[in-house]
């Protein structure tokens, strides 16, 4: 099986390049010599006239038949070629509405993200409001109650520094996929 693999492709291979040879300028000149030389032979009463034109017809005819072989494998390699450029362009097209998809769902989830880190934020504010009115309110309270509203403004603002980081990397995800929709 792979010693008649070889041997197409060394065929396929002598097929191409006389395939391209006789496309050549020096194909040309060498059949132009060669027309030449067969007229000129029964003006020089070398060869008869009627034997030139029986073997110049018999090794032209033989060149087309060789020649339209040739390059026909030459059409039907090139057509394969072809149609695995278009499979992989087909490919390639349903990976990239894949991905833009993905980009528009990931879109949507940080639009929601943000506005849910704007909810909280509001929450912190209201909580925040809340422990300023309670400290005012409660001025005379006893130690404890003001190690608990210390604690609490603390997480609020441990809470404020972690929005800030989401939002931050919400942000780098919006710049990203902003490149991605460019690319």
């Amino acid at each position: 099986m792979e010693k008649e693999k070889e041997k197409t492709e060394v065929l396929e291979k002598i097929a191409n390049g006389i395939t391209w040879w006789v496309g050549s300028i020096p194909s040309l000149i060498v059949h132009t010599l060669f027309f030449i030389t067969s007229f000129l032979l029964p003006m020089l009463n070398l060869v008869e006239f009627d034997k030139m034109l029986l073997i110049l017809t018999t090794v032209v005819s033989l060149e087309a038949i060789y020649l339209a072989i040739f390059i026909q494998m030459s059409v039907n390699k090139s057509h394969e070629k072809i149609e695995d450029i278009q499979e992989d362009i087909e490919e390639i097209s349903e990976d990239i509405e894949d991905i833009q998809e993905d980009i528009e769902e990931i879109s949507e989830d940080i639009e929601e993200i943000s506005e849910d880190i704007e909810e909280i934020n509001e929450d912190i504010e209201d909580i925040q409001e809340d422990i300023e009115e309670i400290n005012e309110d409660e001025d005379d309270e006893d130690h404890n109650e003001r190690a608990k509203n210390v604690i609490l403004k603390s997480n609020v603002s441990s809470n404020k520094n972690e929005i800030k980081a989401l939002k931050d990397i919400i942000s780098q995800l919006k710049t990203e996929i902003e490149q991605l929709k460019k690319e």
